[in-house]
């Protein structure tokens, strides 16, 4: 009888993404054989609990972003997978989202909705925040749009996620502040869901509406904090369950005896989970603006072009030269867009089969939806859905 691997799991269970990433470990462990799992309920700035010491395993998986519980791992010389992202990563194999992918995705959802004007708030000295930041501005000036990022010259004391978090929050007079200025309306992404929400309430303290001058996204779709922010927040849902999966299978290589990739191992976002935070249209036309919020509210139902120009009371050709001329697509471009983002979203996050989703997102035929998924994305929504579980 094969001995089960002992395998140390230190990831937090305090947020939604370490919860994530510990379900793509289970899926994994489910359908590749035993392991024997050590695990306690952890936060992701703790250090390493007393078991850690005299305890005799395989292999660790683990977000270490604590100091002393780097050095312990460091010590004990077993394989290891870390997936916090760090400056230097000193050699230890990861696993780890794919922050540019993150930070277009996110700009791609505020662009949609007409927005000129863009701005980043994230968490100074934190490496993930800032290339987040990196990316998301870079994408948009290599478009010609104009971004503001929020920097805060007085950092937290320990260079801690949670720490910075709380420090951010009492400085939120500084957030106002900086937010007050931007130029309106703006679309502005945040590094992750809880500093959206510092935002959303910096926006209500200076009276600015959300989304009709500043629409907000966040990272993480950590539901319980998107929809307890006032009005909903959307954000960007990583793919923590991958990262997970991809996790337990490197560690399984390594304990195998293979050598560990020259690079992390890098997990694309599932896509954006839109909500109220961003339901906007800033293009400046009222026609094309009330056509947009009707399209992205029935575009699903099965809607056409004539029901379009019926509730905007304008004709098609009018309607489809100002879409041209403000947004650089047609009306049924639209409605297909909606409909392919709603697609992406229930192959990535349900296993309906295709013919429900069909229906779910307003196409007739679930050939006419394959065939349009397959004609913008380049994959089939086998191939995507595949792409998305096990990435």
């Amino acid at each position: 009888m094969i001995r089960p691997r002992k395998v140390a799991l230190l990831i937090e269970w305090s947020r939604a993404y370490g919860r994530g990433v510990l379900g793509g470990i289970a899926d994994y462990v489910r359908a590749h054989g035993t392991w024997k799992i050590y695990q306690t309920e952890r936060r992701l700035c703790d250090g390493p609990p007393d078991w850690l010491k005299t305890w005799n395993g395989d292999g660790i998986i683990a977000r270490i972003e604590n100091v002393q519980l780097r050095r312990q791992i460091a010590q004990m010389d077993l394989p290891v997978v870390d997936l916090f992202e760090h400056r230097n990563r000193g050699g230890v194999p990861g696993v780890l989202t794919d922050n540019r992918a993150i930070a277009h995705l996110a700009a791609d959802h505020l662009i949609t909705q007409g927005l000129e004007h863009f701005a980043y708030c994230g968490l100074p000295g934190i490496y993930s925040s800032e290339e987040r930041s990196h990316c998301f501005v870079q994408y948009l000036r290599s478009s010609g749009y104009d971004v503001s990022v929020y920097d805060n010259p007085r950092q937290a004391e320990t260079p801690f996620i949670s720490s910075t978090e709380d420090y951010e929050l009492r400085c939120e007079e500084t957030v106002a502040r900086w937010v007050a200025s931007l130029p309106k309306p703006v679309g502005l992404m945040a590094c992750n869901d809880l500093r959206a929400q510092q935002v959303l309430m910096a926006c209500a303290d200076r009276n600015i509406a959300v989304p009709e001058e500043l629409a907000v996204i966040g990272v993480d779709n950590d539901e319980l904090i998107c929809e307890l922010c006032h009005p909903p927040l959307s954000s960007v849902e990583q793919n923590p369950q991958g990262v997970g999966y991809q996790a337990a299978g490197l560690l399984d290589k390594l304990l195998d005896g293979e050598q560990p990739p020259p690079a992390p191992i890098l997990v694309e976002p599932l896509g954006v989970v839109p909500r109220q935070s961003t339901d906007m249209v800033a293009v400046g036309d009222a026609d094309v603006a009330a056509a947009m919020h009707f399209i992205r509210g029935h575009a699903c139902d099965g809607i056409r072009v004539g029901d379009v120009v019926q509730h905007v009371q304008v004709s098609r050709s009018t309607l489809e030269r100002r879409f041209a001329r403000l947004l650089g697509r047609s009306p049924k471009a639209e409605i297909l867009r909606v409909q392919l983002d709603r697609v992406k979203q229930l192959l990535a996050m349900t296993d309906y089969p295709l013919a429900k989703i069909a229906q779910i997102s307003g196409f007739d035929y679930v050939e006419s939806m394959c065939t349009c998924f397959k004609r913008t994305t380049g994959q089939t929504p086998g191939q995507y859905r595949a792409e998305q579980e096990h990435p």
